[in-house]
């Protein structure tokens, strides 16, 4: 347990916005060196680290994605504060006091803290609206514009959450960024560890894809590149375990969703059954999503 812990301190901890995952890459890289037959890259970035079967067997692709939501610089005032403009979906009012890390193109790291116009003088219809991201900054502390291209910060780099890996007060659950999807990394991650000194008839293909958050498009070149026979998608979903939450069986320690269908697809039905069946046979713990 404790390797799989440190795995999943890394891979929330290491920063990897949409079109900006090799650092996940090169750490998913590394995990599986000495593990997987063959790696191999597509074009937009996704990785695949394969366990080779039978050669006519069939070829079954578990997929994670590497990217998590962030921002990118867009503008730098004059007084020194970043304008950032969303990369993947944010809900602006969890992002107000936060800080960030700023990465630079030689990879240079700088942290800030996202602010607003303070609400003295506003009228209350300003002060209660959820601000738009335009309206945010990023305060890096220091004078000016000058000041910021010193540092060797431009537009185009990106800003990604700061947040530290810790284990929380019961001791089991954690607390970290990017659990939306460097948990299906590490899932792949530790089916082909398990799978190393196994003969095996299907050939598994583990990818860590790029750009889920802005379009699903590392999946769907994934997908083209390996051609699978069996795909499965490897997200998370909604925790409905909190006090406003709709009352739905998907919460934390309610084990692993199976997804009936959601916005992109429905469920192959006999794929589904035969997973839910394995669940069953094995004591997992399993409930359903459907969004």
């Amino acid at each position: 347990m404790e390797k799989e812990m440190e795995l999943l301190k890394k891979l929330s901890e290491v920063n990897g916005v949409p079109g900006h995952e090799h650092l996940v890459a090169k750490l998913f890289k590394d995990e599986v060196a000495n593990i997987a037959d063959k790696i191999e890259y597509d074009n937009l970035g996704s990785i695949i680290a394969y366990k080779n079967g039978k050669t006519d067997g069939p070829v079954v692709l578990l997929a994670g994605h590497m990217d998590e939501v962030g921002f990118i610089i867009n503008r730098i005032e004059s007084s020194g504060l970043l304008r950032i403009h969303p990369l993947g979906g944010w809900w602006n009012h969890v992002v107000l006091a936060e800080l960030m890390t700023v990465t630079t193109r030689e990879g240079k790291t700088y942290v800030g803290v996202t602010g607003a116009q303070p609400p003295h003088g506003m009228k209350p219809e300003e002060r209660n609206r959820v601000l738009e991201t335009k309206e945010l900054y990023l305060d890096l502390g220091v004078k000016d514009r000058d000041a910021v291209v010193a540092l060797g910060i431009s537009v185009g780099d990106t800003v990604t959450p700061k947040t530290d890996f810790r284990v929380m007060n019961d001791g089991k659950t954690l607390l970290g960024k990017a659990w939306d999807d460097r948990v299906g990394v590490a899932v792949g991650i530790e089916v082909l560890k398990a799978l190393k000194d196994e003969k095996i008839d299907a050939t598994v293909a583990v990818a860590g894809t790029v750009q889920e958050e802005v379009g699903l498009r590392g999946a769907r070149t994934v997908g083209y590149k390996v051609k699978p026979d069996v795909a499965f998608a490897i997200d998370v979903t909604m925790s409905n375990d909190l006090p406003a939450s709709p009352n739905d069986p998907t919460k934390l320690g309610a084990g692993v969703a199976l997804s009936i269908m959601d916005a992109s697809v429905i469920a192959h039905k006999g794929l589904f059954n035969f997973v839910e069946a394995v669940a069953k046979e094995h004591n997992i713990k399993y409930t359903y999503d459907l969004l």
